[in-house]
Formats: structure tokens, sequence, C-alpha cells
């Protein structure tokens, strides 16, 4: 119910009555009766504040990437018979003291909006809530609490940079480099030829006005791609990272996944620390991919050659290693692997690397943007040593 202030001036008027009976002194006793007179009109203002809010906060969005804004909006309805006092909002925001919103009193049957932003500097979560209803006496001396929302969470993603989709892999699996035409069961990709009907044939793929013109069911073919796959490998060690290195290592990897996912691939992520998401695709599976990387943390167990190993070979497609800083041995022990034919890009802080070695693209993780110009780059100058191929049969 008292407040610091409160407590202080309690604890003044304790002192002053005693101070007013060591010494025989009337006035420190009025100081000590001026006191607690004003603590009692406190409560009592506090007491007579009754108070009917509806009180709803909304977090929009929910899910942002690090630098991205984010806020929260509150909405506190007066549905009592008399204006309200000047309420204090007040909200836990997990790494800061919290925010406090100050109204000013409310009209009966109005409705107030106010908002706070939220930080979002860093990636993670940010525990948001429980909010509370504050009301005091003018003099903050006396306070009651209470509850209004519950807990809500922020996820912050990690930044993303717009990059190119990693290269594809040499061994023989999806859209390495390869269109053919085959009959699909689903439409929307490109037209490629039309055949007669087979006994068999999907009737809904019949294209009907050239059947029409030809007196006979014709079935449409259409080009369809075939899928990739992207494997990033997230060193999360904390004797190769320094705290700046392992925000660009997860950025980096997160920018990765998002340039494979629009590429439509089928994407894993392993760490060295034992976490793998398995291969899928989807809209689903990106987004729980990032929000893993939105909470991920730096750790002791696992190497990189191992994580590597454990892909399987010919099996990854498209390898990106991230990491942070990696010892010329560890290089040369992922070039021993296994991963057959599949692309092997080695993301790290290149000084540690320079060279690198034959079979392996080694791309320089120096901040976002730096790594973006670095990747770009690289990957533009892979494709054009390597050109797709293109057949339709």
């Amino acid at each position: 119910m008292l407040t610091r202030s409160g407590w202080l001036v309690l604890g003044g008027a304790a002192a002053a009555l005693v101070g007013g009976r060591l010494f025989g002194l009337v006035e420190l006793y009025l100081v000590a009766v001026g006191m607690a007179a004003l603590l009692g009109v406190g409560l009592a203002r506090v007491f007579a504040a009754r108070l009917e809010l509806q009180v709803g906060r909304q977090l929009s969005p929910r899910r942002v990437h690090a630098g991205q804004p984010a806020r929260v909006e509150l909405v506190v309805a007066n549905h009592g018979r008399r204006a309200t006092p000047v309420l204090r909002m007040h909200d836990p925001v997990s790494g800061t003291q919290g925010a406090s919103v100050l109204l000013s009193p409310i009209e009966p049957e109005v409705v107030v909006r106010s908002a706070y932003r939220l930080p979002t500097e860093r990636r993670g979560l940010i525990g948001v809530g429980p909010l509370a209803v504050i009301v005091a006496d003018p003099f903050n001396l006396v306070a009651v609490r209470v509850p209004a929302a519950g807990e809500t969470e922020l996820t912050v993603l990690p930044r993303v940079v717009d990059i190119l989709p990693p290269a594809l892999s040499g061994s023989d699996e999806p859209l390495a480099g390869v269109r053919t035409a085959t009959l699909a069961a689903s439409a929307g990709d490109d037209f490629a030829a039309l055949r007669d009907y087979v006994v068999g044939d999907d009737l809904r793929r019949v294209h009907w006005p050239s059947s029409a013109r030809h007196d006979d069911l014709v079935i449409r073919q259409d080009e369809v791609h075939w899928q990739g796959r992207t494997t990033v490998v997230l060193d999360t060690r904390s004797a190769t990272h320094t705290a700046a290195s392992f925000e660009d290592a997860v950025s980096a990897a997160a920018s990765i996944i998002a340039a494979a996912w629009k590429r439509r691939d089928l994407i894993r992520l392993v760490t060295t620390a034992g976490f793998d998401s398995g291969v899928a695709t989807g809209n689903g599976h990106a987004e729980r991919l990032l929000d893993e990387l939105a909470k991920i943390h730096v750790g002791h167990p696992g190497t990189l050659k191992g994580a590597v190993a454990a892909l399987g070979r010919g099996s990854s497609g498209a390898v990106v290693v991230v990491a942070g800083t990696v010892q010329p041995q560890e290089l040369g022990g992922l070039a021993a692997a296994g991963l057959g034919r599949n692309a092997l890009t080695v993301v790290a802080c290149e000084s540690s690397i320079a060279g690198g070695l034959p079979g392996i693209d080694v791309v320089s993780l120096d901040g976002p943007d730096g790594f973006a110009a670095a990747w770009n780059g690289r990957m533009t100058a892979r494709r054009v040593r390597r050109q797709p191929r293109s057949r339709v049969g």
C-alpha cells in the first residue's frame, strides 16, 4: 500500500515523534501529526477510488526481425460513473526496467488509447507483463496495484539480409540445374507440351480445347521444378566465437535459410550442440527455424567435423557451415568429411582460414553487410563457373 515515499514519510513522522519526546519540542509533535495526517489523506483518497475499468493490451507484431519496430498498444475504457484519477500503467519488460504510461483522468464511458515501443535491437525472446494499473494519491505516498493483463512474449528474430541462395550441389538431386517435363497432379507450373491420353492418366489433366480439336483426349504436361536441398550447419561453440561474431553468425545462418526458402528448397538446420531440425519445406518449417535461431545460445560440446559428417553422404544438398574462427586443420577435416559431390561453403572469419582449400568456398563473416557482399560475390562467381543444364523430355 505504501510507496517508497510513503515509508519515508512514515519514518519521518516516527522520528519527529521520538525527537519531540526527547527534547520536549511541541513543533516536532506537530510535524509528526502533519506527516501522519498526510498519509491518512492519501489512504482515504486511494480507498475512495472505485474503478470500473476494461483494459486491453495488444502486441503488434508478435514476431519481428532485429531492428524492426514493435509496439504495445493499451486500450483503457472507463465504465464507472465518475472520472478516474490519474492512472499509471506499468508493464514489466524483460531486460529493462519496464514500461510506465501515465493516463490523465478518464471521463465515464470514454476509451483512451496509448502505446509504447519495445527494444528490438538484439534477437531473443522478450517477455512483456503482467500489466498492472497503479492508482496513487497526489503525493505518491499510497498506491494500489491492480493486475490488468497477463504475460505475453515478443520473438525478435535474427537480422536477415538479402542474399543469393546457396549454389546448388553437383549431386543428382532436385533442382540440381535440371528442368524436366513431368505429368503433374497439380496445376500452376509452366506449360511444357501436350501428348495423347494413356489409360491411367488423371482426367483432371485433360486439355479440353485441344481434345475437341483433335477429336481425342489430349493431356497437358507441365514443366516442373525439382526441389533443391540446403543444409545450414551453425557452429555454437563458445571457444570459436566472441559475442559479436556469434550474432553475425546467427544472422548469416538466418539469411541463408531465408534465401533458400525463397527458392523453395528443402531446408535443414544443424548445430554443433546436437540440434537437428530434419529436412522439410514450407513457410511453417522456415519460420520454426528462424524461431530456433532467435533463442539459440553458445555452448561447449561438439565439433564441426562431427556435425558435418553426421549429415550423410550425398543427401544434404548444398551444405553451408557458419562458424566464427575456424582453424586450418578443421577446414581440412571438413574437406574429408565425406559429403560426396555436395556443394560445401564455409562462412567464417576469413583471416583464420585465408586461402581455404580446393573444393571449399570460403566467405568472410564480417558483419551482416560485409557478409552479404562477400556471399553474393562468391555465389555469382560459382554460377558463372557452373552454368545450369537444361533438358526437356
